[in-house]
């Protein structure tokens, strides 16, 4: 094999799959990218039978072939490469050469022949979303995943379509985070559970267009995704999501409208009291036109009044800070809308048009804390 191509063509391809090479696996082959040009085309691809990644780079093919080189090397190399075109040359052995310019890798690669395809897909069943879209979506729901096996289910995202309804929602059991897309066209149903290393990988390689699609197409067992040159294929996580309508129905007794900037900037301000590791609540204590916020730790206290407009009850309650920053710094909104029941209820923070949901669980509070 010889190809030649630009270090920055090369460097971006590597950058993109290499998001799919393991950290720890029995298996050497799953270490390496896989350079395939025996088809016409430039193609990277990097597998950790889990996750796949694939992207097709611009460059010229001298000699076709296919060979896997480690990817950690091999995009260290790249990295500090000169910014000019790279060739890499194989022989039969494996033995590849990287020249750019006056520098010169000699590296032992492995057979390509060995190297995990990724499953084929039909690409039959399938929706369309702009990338700007499904790159706001995973940053707007992303953050309230589950980041253990306890339960492998709220590890991932449910991608529930009913029509032209296309709803995200992700959990880990002390919140939900709910948004809701409406598709340019009908889908009919379909629901499966996505891996939320899946959604983030594909949150860092997405550029985000908004004139630019993603194609999404769905199989029992994988899900793919398909923007620009790059193909993506994922298993999907089996098991039923948590059945949520009835959750997020619940009635309130207390409304309160602020603005979200002060509201988030005095949350953010509460944790400055706070060690880290230390869980402390921020506590809401809710009057007619007046919201005042407490924290209070070893070290010191906070106690700041906001300008609210009240519907219902007096309501005095505690929530997490942290939880309620990462739902307050991804809403766009000027004013967000808090429902409450109880102390002891979950909050819910949501538009009129319910395009965004966030429910956070209360934590208990001593008033003399």
């Amino acid at each position: 094999m010889k190809i030649i191509c630009s270090k920055s063509n090369l460097l971006n391809g590597v950058n993109t799959v290499s998001k799919a090479v393991p950290s720890k696996t029995t298996m050497s082959i799953l270490e390496c990218i896989l350079i395939d040009a025996s088809k016409g085309q430039i193609t990277l691809t990097a597998n950790d039978m889990e996750l796949g990644i694939e992207t097709v780079i611009d460059g010229e093919i001298i000699e076709k072939g296919i060979i896997a080189l480690d990817a950690k090397i091999f995009l260290e190399m790249v990295r500090k490469l000169p910014d000019n075109d790279v060739t890499i040359e194989t022989d039969p052995s494996f033995k590849t050469i990287i020249t750019c310019e006056k520098a010169k890798f000699n590296i032992i690669g492995k057979s390509g022949e060995d190297f995990s395809a990724l499953p084929q897909i039909e690409r039959s069943d399938s929706i369309l979303l702009t990338q700007f879209t499904l790159k706001e979506v995973i940053r707007q729901t992303s953050f309230s995943i589950a980041d253990n096996f306890t339960n492998k289910i709220l590890t991932g995202e449910l991608f529930e379509i009913n029509g032209n309804i296309l709803k995200v929602v992700s959990s880990d059991g002390l919140r939900i985070s709910l948004r809701k897309i409406e598709l340019k066209n009908d889908y009919g149903n379909k629901k499966v559970i996505v891996p939320g290393k899946t959604l983030n990988e594909i949150s860092k390689i997405l550029p985000g267009d908004a004139d630019k699609d993603v194609s999404i197409f769905f199989t029992d067992k994988h899900i793919l995704f398909e923007f620009d040159n790059t193909t993506v294929v994922s298993r999907l996580i089996e098991g039923e999501y948590l059945k949520i309508d009835n959750i997020l129905s619940a009635d309130y007794e207390t409304k309160v409208k602020v603005n979200k900037r002060e509201f988030q900037s005095c949350i953010d301000r509460s944790t400055l009291l706070v060690k880290e590791g230390d869980k402390k609540p921020i506590i809401l204590d809710i009057k007619d036109d007046v919201m005042e916020l407490k924290m209070n730790s070893i070290v010191g206290s906070l106690d700041e009044e906001m300008d609210i407009v009240k519907s219902g009850k007096d309501l005095m309650i505690g929530f997490d800070p942290k939880f309620l920053i990462d739902a307050l710094k991804v809403i766009e909104d000027e004013e967000v809308e808090i429902k409450l029941l109880n102390p002891k209820a979950p909050c819910f923070i949501k538009d009129e048009q319910e395009s965004y949901i966030y429910l956070i669980l209360p934590v208990t509070f001593s008033t003399a804390s």
